[in-house]
């Protein structure tokens, strides 16, 4: 029944939305974001916040850039990892306001160990990758509500800490964001 519920507001949306052609033929957009995200390895769900910068290419295909930070705790707070995301997204438009996402991230992360572990801290770079999809909703011109959820696949690697080297990294991430459009 929820889900027929939610079919029924996501096309009634896309109606609405429909008609406002002009408004989203607007290329360029900027704007911050907020999420909350669970690591499949950390002890609990935690917020990630930054910013994004959004091209739309045509009415149907478009780039995201973007940035944040995040926080999180691994085997029972011996491992704090920050981490600031680069993402790069191509995102295909099936509907108005409805996207699928895709693309790669460089993930720069600071790991600090439990002193008595004696491992001190360690920086490094990976690449993940991730997928999803979501909604962009005008809210009038210039500004539109965002909303996605995107599952990353990224691989930290915390074989160094005994009974550490089974954690799994990946992550989901449930965002929501205002985007401005500047042309």
């Amino acid at each position: 029944m929820y889900k027929a519920f939610a079919l029924i507001i996501v096309l009634f949306i896309c109606g609405e939305v429909y008609g406002q052609r002009e408004n989203i033929r607007n290329p360029v957009s900027i704007g911050p974001q907020l999420g909350a995200y669970k690591t499949a390895g950390a002890e609990d769900m935690s917020i990630m916040y930054g910013a994004a910068l959004r091209l739309k290419l045509s009415n149907a295909f478009g780039l995201e850039g973007s940035i944040n930070y995040r926080h999180e705790e691994f085997s029972k707070a011996n491992i704090e990892v920050d981490t600031w995301p680069v993402m790069i997204t191509g995102m295909i438009f099936p509907a108005e306001v409805i996207y699928g996402a895709a693309g790669v991230g460089w993930y720069n992360t600071k790991v600090d160990y439990d002193p008595e572990l004696n491992l001190g801290t360690q920086t490094n770079q990976r690449f993940g990758w991730h997928f999803g999809g979501g909604v962009e909703i005008p809210l009038g011109n210039p500004v539109f509500l965002t909303g996605d959820f995107r599952y990353v696949f990224l691989d930290y690697n915390f074989e160094e800490i005994p009974g550490a080297g089974e954690i799994d990294s990946d992550y989901f991430v449930i965002t929501a964001g205002l985007l401005f459009r500047i042309n």
